[in-house]
């Protein structure tokens, strides 16, 4: 066991400060990775502020962050696909059974014994709970380690661990390809990464949002179109005629609107995860034989796919830059969506705590 640098919340009042944590002596089937960025996520903010107590109840001191790349510092005995030296990246998950159908189908991410990488009871009895990315150095499982494209900004490559994959698995599993009408519903952190993809797919990319002045960007990111959510006559232009919607919206929404885009066998994919119930009228879903469905990140393999991806179309995150000492700040700036699109800690801030 060895000490690394870390900033950890120690309740859900408390700003995220300074501190050691524990982490284990790699084991023969673990890399140690120092950390090189780490994105900030929705959701750590969600953790930190314990705000998903009656499903996922944090337990503090929490560490978060699960959006992680870094450089290998050592492997154990028995790893044969990193050495030292080499780049890589950890996202959401650092364990699961490896026997249940899901894990055999790599679908690891539906495990019902899966790790989270921060906020999960620590298997290995290092700590309480596992320890996320706010830190210098972690130790994973080498199949949960991935492998990151040598041309690719690095900063700009760590929110693909979870903002990328969220986007790129849904796209790809309603087979979002050349000739398809897609929709973007949100144009945030995860939005824009679904921008990206779908045009990376080859296919007609219509952004929808509450703020006309994100038109500008959205065309540059790849949209073909933008429309304004508000506007209805904009709104009705598009009626039923969209292949795919994903819809990364976090906040209470119309989703019926959306739905009425659809044509026959259209579907709209939920990656956002509003708090509030939101009102589904079922003739939305009845007259086009539509679908609603929800996906969250993917797979360890199609992590990896995506990466790949990623490397041969040169897509990296659209990322603003910070020092850990920032990330209160950060958080705040997130909620009030004054960030585009993500924030990237650059970990080598850590080393003047």
């Amino acid at each position: 066991m060895f000490k690394a640098k870390a900033y950890s919340a120690a309740s859900a009042a408390s700003p995220l400060a300074s501190t050691q944590i524990p982490r284990r002596t790699p084991t023969e089937h673990d890399v140690q990775i120092n950390i090189l960025f780490c994105g900030i996520c929705h959701s750590d903010v969600h953790s930190v502020r314990n705000e998903w107590s009656s499903v996922m109840p944090t337990v503090y001191p929490i560490v978060p962050g699960h959006e992680i790349v870094g450089r290998v510092a050592q492997v154990g005995s028995a790893v044969t696909t990193f050495k030292p030296g080499d780049l890589a990246a950890v996202g959401c998950l650092v364990g699961s059974d490896g026997t249940c159908p899901h894990c055999q189908a790599h679908l690891e991410q539906f495990c019902p014994d899966m790790t989270l990488t921060f906020n999960s009871p620590d298997k290995h009895k290092t700590a309480p709970v596992t320890y996320g990315g706010y830190s210098d150095s972690i130790v994973v499982d080498e199949h949960f380690v991935l492998r990151v494209p040598g041309n690719l900004d690095l900063a700009g490559t760590a929110p693909l661990l979870c903002a990328g994959i969220t986007t790129y698995s849904p796209l790809r599993h309603h087979g979002v390809t050349a000739g398809k009408k897609v929709g973007v519903a949100g144009l945030g952190g995860l939005g824009h990464m679904g921008v990206k993809f779908a045009r990376a797919f080859g296919a007609h990319v219509v952004v929808f949002t509450t703020s006309p002045g994100k038109a500008e960007d959205a065309l540059r990111l790849g949209a073909h179109e933008v429309v304004v959510s508000r506007n209805a006559d904009e709104m009705k232009r598009h009626a039923g005629s969209f292949d795919f919607i994903l819809d990364t919206i976090s906040s209470e929404h119309d989703i019926n609107q959306y739905l009425n885009l659809l044509h026959t066998d259209g579907n709209l994919t939920l990656v956002g995860a509003p708090t509030k119930p939101l009102a589904l009228a079922a003739f939305a879903l009845i007259f086009g034989r539509r679908s609603l469905s929800g996906s969250c990140i993917g797979g360890i393999a199609e992590t990896q796919e995506m990466l790949d991806f990623c490397g041969a179309h040169s897509i990296t995150a659209d990322v603003e830059v910070i020092p850990i000492q920032k990330v209160n700040e950060a958080y705040e700036r997130m909620l009030r969506s004054d960030v585009r699109y993500r924030f990237s800690i650059d970990m080598a801030s850590l080393k003047s705590e």
